[in-house]
Order: structure tokens, then C-alpha cells, then sequence
């Protein structure tokens, strides 16, 4: 359907914006219908909540579902008065919908559990973001939308980059180099996909400034002088994708445990809420702080 501009919204303006609330949006082409976020916690549904999605279509909408960037489910085209119906039918199912306002938005999650690249289980450290963030925060109000994104590894598939709050995971490996033996033809130099390791008087040397920690390295030396290897996260704040764009730069630590990430996410979320002024992005608060000053805060180095 084109545009059409004539098309009015016959519902109260303090209904929309109440509904909007609740992850209903006005759909433009219509005159009383709104699209319905369906909120997938990680990106990842069961089959019965799919089909609880689909009927929900069929009884309350046009019978179509669009997915959002973030991972939602959209149900598309449903009236007003279908709104409160279709949150109590999809509510048997454990579903909600949501998904807008001044708060933390839902969280954007790559298949790195399941993905040959991945480094890091994403799909359970996106669902506690969820529970402790999404869910948890869903009554504290931010100067802005805050945007969380779990990449499993530095292919970068979700944009981590590019949001409030970019999770990255990441295989540091230790070189022994008792075990270097400065072969003609370095496994290691082979396996790496960004050119970082080289041979450099007969021992195998890594460019850290060039190295993404992606991992494909470990194990190939068949001398073990990269049998050692930590997995973890990287850490980025200040992304942001729209009319104004910035990407967001690394904490200066390798964070090895799902807490530690947690912790630095919480206090993102409120030092935002707190030193953030109205209608700025994260970034801007960044840049307005300093981002030293912000990340002393977040790694705890000061109160």
C-alpha cells in the first residue's frame, strides 16, 4: 500500500500516545489500526509462541507479521479495539508486547551460541539482559532509548557498534613461546584472517592493533604455542545509528564473566538516568562527561 497522506487517525490523540506505550504503534495507512510489538525476549521464540503470534494475527489483525530490527514480532494492522483482546491472548503464552519509549529497548542478539564463529553463548547472556534490564528496568525512565546488542564474536553481525551498549565476545590467546619453533610454513600466520600473525625472527608475533581476538587461531599450532586461550567479552558504549551517527568506542578491559558484564551494564543504565540530560543519546552524554570520566565510572574506579 503507497502512502496516503489523507488518511486521518480517528482515535484520540492521549489514546495513541497511551498505546504507543503499551508497543502499539498507528499504522498510517489506516484510520484506527495500530502494529503490535510482540516482544521475543532474544530474538528467539518456541514453536507454540509462534503459533500463539500467528493466531493472534489471524484473530486480532490483518493476519500478517513484519519483524522489526530489533527483533520483534510486528502484528500488523490491528484495531483499537482489538489491542486489550490480543495482549490477554498472547499472555496465556508468556508473550507481551512493548518495546518503545524513554527505557531500555529490546535486546538485539546474534546466533553466536549456535553459529560456527561464535565465541560466546549469546542466547543466554541476551536473556538475562533481558530479565534483569528489559523486564527488571521496564519502570525506569531515561533521557533517551537505550539500545543493548550481543554480538558472539568480531564478525559483528548485530551492529554491537552501533548501540547505546555493544557486548562482543572474544578469545584472547596466550603465546608460549618455548613452543614456537618458527616453522618455514606458521599455522598460525595461516589461520589468521586479518594478517596479524607473523613470523618475526623466527618466532610467531601478533599485531594486537590489528587482531580482532576472534579465536580462529587457537589449536592450530600442531606445537601447542597457542594452546592456551581465555574466552570473554568486549565491552563498547556510545553507538548510535539514525539521523546522527557515532560509533561506540571500547572499555579498556577484557571482561572475562557474565557478571562483570552485567555490572558495567547497570551502570551505564544508571549513570545515564541520572548524569543524562533530556532527549541526548548515551553518546552525547559520553561526550558531554568525557569518556574517561565515563568509564572509570562504569569499571567502578570512582563513585
Amino acid at each position: 500500500m503507497t502512502k496516503n497522506d489523507s488518511v486521518k487517525c480517528t482515535v484520540p490523540a492521549e489514546d495513541v500516545t497511551r498505546v504507543k506505550a503499551l508497543g502499539f504503534l498507528w499504522d498510517k495507512t489506516t484510520e484506527d489500526c495500530f502494529n503490535g510489538r510482540v516482544i521475543t525476549r532474544n530474538g528467539k521464540i518456541t514453536a507454540e509462541e509462534c503459533e500463539a503470534v500467528a493466531e493472534a494475527a489471524r484473530r486480532f489483525g490483518s493476519g500478517e507479521v513484519a519483524m522489526t530490527t530489533r527483533l520483534t514480532m510486528e502484528v500488523q494492522r490491528v484495531p483499537y479495539a482489538n489491542i486489550e483482546p490480543m495482549r490477554e491472548y498472547l499472555a496465556q503464552y508468556g508473550l507481551t508486547t512493548g518495546g518503545t519509549g524513554k527505557k531500555v529497548r529490546p535486546i538485539v542478539s546474534c546466533k553466536g551460541t549456535t553459529c560456527q564463529y561464535g565465541l560466546v553463548d549469546t542466547y543466554a547472556l541476551s536473556l538475562a539482559i533481558h530479565e534483569r534490564f528489559f523486564v527488571g528496568m521496564r519502570d525506569v525512565t531515561l533521557p533517551h532509548k537505550f539500545k543493548i546488542a550481543v554480538g558472539g564474536c568480531p564478525n559483528n553481525c548485530v551492529k554491537p557498534e552501533l548501540n547505546d551498549i555493544g557486548i562482543i565476545g572474544q578469545r584472547y590467546v596466550e603465546i608460549d613461546y618455548d613452543k614456537c619453533r618458527g616453522c618455514k610454513v606458521c599455522q598460525i600466520e595461516k589461520a589468521c584472517p586479518m594478517k596479524a600473525a607473523k613470523l618475526v625472527d623466527g618466532k610467531v608475533c601478533v599485531d594486537y592493533d590489528v587482531c580482532t581476538r576472534c579465536g580462529r587461531c587457537f589449536s592450530k599450532c600442531p606445537f601447542e604455542a597457542f594452546g592456551k586461550e581465555r574466552s570473554g567479552y568486549r565491552i563498547c558504549i556510545g553507538g548510535r545509528w539514525g539521523k546522527k551517527s557515532a560509533k561506540a568506542q571500547s572499555l579498556g578491559k577484557f571482561f572475562t564473566s557474565e557478571e562483570e558484564v552485567m555490572q558495567v551494564i547497570e551502570r551505564a543504565i544508571l549513570l545515564f538516568r541520572d548524569q543524562g540530560e533530556a532527549g541526548e543519546r548515551f553518546a552525547d552524554t559520553i561526550n558531554r562527561l568525557g569518556f574517561e570520566n565515563v568509564e572509570a565510572q562504569l569499571l567502578g574506579e570512582q563513585a
